[in-house]
Formats: structure tokens, C-alpha cells, sequence
């Protein structure tokens, strides 16, 4: 007798037996969770955006009077230990400025009004590293004396995050450690090894929209910084073999 496949009825079962057991292997039982790890520290870096805006009644005169402030803003930064790598220039801008209808009186028609150049605005900023914050409100304070007289905001953040990163994810796995054997706990079995680990990409806070802020032309104290402290956070997400506790 032979089976439909053509082969003897005993050669048939034997090659049938080890599908057989491979399909009643048991499956692995798993859970599934997400750590987090969080770090505050002090920044040890500020980042400024300062600019200089000249004006003149032609655009080679205010373009002149701009690189003569800049000029010097740039060796007030070098005095004041800002490396040059740590300055760069992220904006140059030359606009003419036109002529503003008068306000009519009353009752009266209006003028017919051709606005006409009256001079021009000339723009240069750049944005600067300060890698010495207890020293960033003497610098500030130096650079408006030596004509700056715009500021587009200021971000802090870490220059090196690397160990704290690592201290985060130290937080973050142990985080999910102890939330997998709560949960194992209350059903009746064991966290067993980690079968996979997704590392998330470590979050700063955003920094601070920046906000044009206008600086007085004014010697003055030396301007009060605060820092803070900016937190890194990381998260982890772990799927762990769960198992029978031992008798």
C-alpha cells in the first residue's frame, strides 16, 4: 500500500513527524514596555543672536557706518574671550527706507502720494557662542557699548551631552526593568532576558522662540543671566521573555 504522495506509508510519517513537533513548540510568552530616564543639569553653553542697524541717507553710508560699528563689536567679542570660531554672521541686509504720506485733515480729499527714497537701513548680525555663562552678562553689556543695538533672542544647552545621555539610559532601562516585573508580578510569572531594545532619540527642550528685543545705546550694569537647569530625556522601549516561577 502507498500513500497519495507515491511514498510507503512508514516514509511518510517519519518525514511528517518533525513538522509536527515544530508546529506544537511552545510560543514565547512576552511583554512589552517603555522606560524613561530624565536628567536636569545647569547648560554650560548660551547662544546669542546680536545685530547692528545703521542708517544713512545713501545706502554706501549707512553700509559704512555698519562696518565700523561691526568691526568693533567683533574685537569687543575677541576681548572678551568669544574664540572666532564661536561667531558667525547670519544675516547682511541693505533696505531702502521711503518718504510716508502725511496724515490729511479732516473732511479733506485724499493726496495723491508717490513714496520716494529717503535713505536706506543697513542690517548685520550674527550669532555668537558663549561657552563662559557666568561671564554672559558682562559680555552683553560690552557689546551694546561697542554698537550693538539689536539682540534676536538667546538659547542655552549642553555643549557635551554624552554623559549625561548615558546616566539617562541607565535611568530609562531600569525604569522599564522595574515596570516589567510589577506587571509580571501581578500576573503570576517572571521577567526573564530583554529580546529586543529600541534606544528613542534623547529630547531637549526647545529652546526659546527668539524675540527681537531692542538694546539701548547706554552704559549700564552688567546684565543678569539666568540659566537654569534644562532636562534630557530618554526612552527606552523593551519587550522582555516572561517565564514560569521556579517550584
Amino acid at each position: 500500500m502507498r500513500s497519495h504522495l507515491g511514498l510507503p506509508p512508514l516514509l511518510f510519517l517519519l518525514m511528517a513527524a518533525p513538522m509536527t513537533l515544530a508546529d506544537d513548540k511552545p510560543e514565547t510568552k512576552t511583554i512589552s514596555v517603555s522606560g524613561r530616564g530624565k536628567i536636569a543639569a545647569a547648560p554650560d553653553v548660551a547662544d546669542i543672536n546680536i545685530g547692528v542697524v545703521t542708517q544713512g541717507e545713501t545706502a554706501r553710508e549707512a553700509l559704512s557706518a555698519n562696518t565700523e560699528k561691526m568691526a568693533e563689536l567683533h574685537k569687543t567679542l575677541k576681548e572678551h574671550g568669544i574664540a572666532a570660531k564661536d561667531v558667525q554672521t547670519t544675516n547682511i541686509n541693505v533696505s531702502p527706507r521711503y518718504s510716508q504720506p502725511q496724515p490729511q485733515p479732516p473732511g479733506q480729499p485724499p493726496r495723491e502720494f508717490t513714496p520716494r527714497i529717503v535713505g536706506y537701513d543697513v542690517t548685520n548680525t550674527v550669532n555668537v557662542t558663549a561657552r563662559e555663562i557666568s561671564k554672559l552678562g558682562e559680555v552683553l553689556d560690552a557689546v551694546v557699548t561697542a554698537g550693538a543695538n539689536q539682540m534676536y533672542g538667546i538659547s542655552f544647552r549642553f555643549d557635551a551631552p554624552e554623559a549625561l545621555l548615558r546616566d539617562a539610559r541607565k535611568k530609562a532601562m531600569a525604569d522599564a526593568r522595574d515596570k516589567a516585573e510589577l506587571l509580571a508580578g501581578e500576573a503570576g510569572v517572571v521577567v526573564g532576558p530583554p529580546i529586543s531594545i529600541v534606544d528613542q532619540d534623547a529630547s531637549q527642550p526647545p529652546p526659546p522662540r527668539p524675540m527681537m528685543a531692542r538694546m539701548m545705546m547706554a552704559k549700564s550694569d552688567a546684565v543678569p543671566i539666568a540659566a537654569g537647569e534644562q532636562e534630557l530625556s530618554v526612552t527606552v522601549h523593551v519587550i522582555y521573555e516572561l517565564q514560569l516561577p521556579k517550584q
